[in-house]
């Protein structure tokens, strides 16, 4: 098996290293991951400016680092970069979680999906922030789990987060789909003259009676959401189409 892995942490990132470490047990592993962090990304791409990709010259990698974002080295490496063909893209391990609507924004949900969108399975890995980050812990698990989901379809993108390990082992896995109920966060305002300027803060998720992602992650559930790149809302194309079918348009 041929596994890019890159991640939004950088590629100096320990989260990187340690599961590096471990993925050579499924096959061949390049990296082709971002110089420097670029948390909050999500799915954005660079066309303003042309992108630099530096050859990794060192003992414990192969592959590319970029100075761009994580979807700028799924569609680099799958690209001019050649790195060879690829069965798996895995992403991370994030230092932080990536539930709830974090997923919309995180750079490292949106490598994973890029590599669908290549017809690639693709894996995204995160581990909740504490002090310290146990990284090789986390990274058995997520090297665990994933060999129970092998084969995966390229339509899927697994999200797996791993809960505080300081608090001891995960009390299991758990399934379950991604909280859409958002965060108790709010902006502090800075001192900056005449310019208007504020800090975010807080972000602890909103508690909710369903099981979801961000419940069964700080119950201390290893939690694995499917997903995919498709944002139509299915259920809802015959209502509308049926609303805008007896809606004249006017072409003057």
């Amino acid at each position: 098996m041929n596994i890019l892995l890159t991640n939004d942490d950088g590629v100096h990132a320990p989260g990187l290293e340690a599961i590096h470490s471990e993925l050579g047990a499924l096959g061949n592993v390049v990296v082709v991951a971002p110089q420097k962090p670029q948390s909050g990304m999500s799915h954005s791409i660079t066309f303003t400016r042309p992108v630099t990709c530096k050859r990794l010259h060192n003992e414990i990698f192969k592959g590319y680092a970029v100075e761009g974002t994580p979807a700028d080295c799924v569609k680099l490496a799958c690209g001019p970069l050649d790195v060879g063909p690829i069965d798996l893209v895995v992403s991370g391990i994030n230092q932080g979680a990536n539930v709830g609507i974090n997923v919309c924004y995180s750079g490292t949900v949106a490598a994973a999906i890029e590599g669908i969108f290549r017809g690639i399975p693709a894996v995204a890995m995160s581990l909740v922030q504490e002090d310290p980050m146990d990284y090789e812990s986390a990274a058995r698990h997520a090297l665990s789990l994933l060999q129970c989901c092998l084969p995966l379809s390229t339509k899927t993108a697994l999200n797996i987060n791993i809960p505080r390990l300081s608090r001891g082992e995960p009390r299991g896995i758990r399934v379950v789909p991604q909280s859409t109920r958002g965060f108790n966060e709010h902006y502090i305002p800075q001192a900056s003259g005449p310019a208007l300027t504020f800090q975010i803060s807080g972000g602890a998720h909103r508690p909710e009676e369903a099981l979801t992602d961000t419940m069964a992650l700080s119950c201390g559930y290893i939690t694995v959401t499917p997903l995919h790149g498709d944002l139509t809302q299915h259920d809802q194309l015959a209502a509308i189409e049926s609303r805008l079918a007896s809606t004249p348009i006017d072409s003057d």
